[in-house]
């Protein structure tokens, strides 16, 4: 059996293709994972380390962009069409998972035409562009969120939740304290802002050391800054005299959250699909600039239930950042409220629900994925 994943650019895409891949595997280890993304993406580096093959489209976004930029991306939407045809071709696929961003779109449109199982997955209470179209053409939707389902034909849409990875699920606090070089006893506090970090995080996060400073020798950061505020934040760390380990990204994310007492990050559906299931206490800051601004939404259904705390971007400041860190650290009580909260949406299935699905899809289609000469789908 032969499974391409399409998609990528981000963590919040890419996580919950990997997340599938290991299932697949789990449950028949003979099954190939070729992934196919973009050589900017977070795909490029991340896929190999995971031990999958990857290929490479040109492929470039064209929402939120220059005119310029549009017209490039367009242009390359052509020659992303022709690298898919030639991948789907080369691969022969028993079925084809689109995870979302735009490196999915010409891959899985075209495999359906070419009568290709497709389905896509949508982490998100709305959907971004690509997976609108998508959705209209691909046999099966799998949806995080009731929200979403709106978006989608009713009669091929699943909501199963959004699937996190094995190794996020069984992380390892001694060796996280191993690899991350941190102090075992103290208080922890793990800071990222998505794959590429956030700047107003790590701002604020850098401010809110100067508010902490009674609690030096009680705790201590593990923090993902992104590669751009990497060097600033490790120096104003060393400066401020705090315990603690900064890097740019984070690979082994199980033991990062295995060893966190709390986290401090945005609140992507990925992100928050893995705080939920493992039951963590959160500060969550939305990034602002969501579609639909679903991340503050996301956001509010925890605050609501009692599983996390919210400070939206723009209220977002070393002060306040450090008052609610101060509050969950001296508050157990309320920290294992907080994540028993937080389990009771979490949705630990999801990944066997998803492979579930995808395997009936392959069954119905007589398990002949690819077609060269079957007719397209009208």
């Amino acid at each position: 059996m032969r499974v391409i994943i399409a998609g990528g650019g981000t963590g919040g895409h890419l996580f919950p293709g990997l997340a599938v891949a290991e299932e697949l595997k789990q449950r028949n280890a003979s099954t190939e994972v070729i992934f196919v993304g973009t050589e900017h993406g977070i795909e490029a580096r991340v896929v190999p380390r995971e031990g999958y093959p990857i290929r490479f489209l040109r492929a470039e976004g064209i929402a939120g962009v220059s005119p310029v930029k549009k017209i490039r991306a367009i242009l390359r939407t052509f020659l992303s069409t022709v690298d898919s045809y030639r991948i789907i071709k080369t691969v022969k696929p028993d079925i084809v998972v689109g995870v979302g961003g735009y490196a999915s779109g010409a891959l899985v449109l075209l495999a359906y035409f070419m009568s290709v199982p497709t389905m896509i997955l949508e982490q998100n209470s709305t959907p971004g562009l690509t997976n609108k179209i998508l959705g209209k053409f691909v046999n099966t939707i799998c949806a995080t969120y009731h929200e979403s389902i709106s978006f989608f034909p009713r009669e091929k849409t699943f909501l199963t939740g959004n699937p996190v990875r094995l190794q996020v699920l069984k992380g390892s606090i001694e060796s996280a304290y191993r690899l991350f070089s941190l102090e075992e006893g103290l208080f922890t506090i793990f800071t990222f802002g998505g794959s590429a970090g956030a700047r107003s995080i790590n701002t604020a996060m850098v401010d809110a050391l100067n508010h902490l400073y009674d609690l030096k020798d009680k705790i201590q950061f593990f923090h993902q800054t992104g590669a751009r505020d990497y060097e600033n934040v490790r120096e104003a760390y060393r400066k401020a005299g705090f315990k603690g380990t900064i890097t740019p990204f984070v690979y082994q994310m199980g033991e990062a959250y295995a060893v966190a007492d709390i986290v401090v990050s945005r609140a992507g559906a990925t992100t928050l699909a893995e705080l939920t299931t493992l039951g963590k206490p959160s500060i969550l800051i939305p990034y602002p600039y969501a579609a639909g601004n679903h991340q503050e939404l996301n956001a509010k259904r925890l605050v609501e239930i009692g599983a996390a705390k919210m400070i939206p971007d723009r209220e977002l400041n070393g002060e306040a950042l450090a008052e609610s860190i101060r509050e969950l650290y001296l508050n157990e009580s309320l920290r294992i409220e907080m994540g028993k909260n937080s389990r009771t949406i979490g949705r630990p299935e999801a990944c066997e629900k998803i492979v579930d699905i995808a395997l009936s899809l392959m069954k119905q289609s007589g398990g002949n994925g690819y077609q060269p000469e079957g007719k397209a789908r009208v």
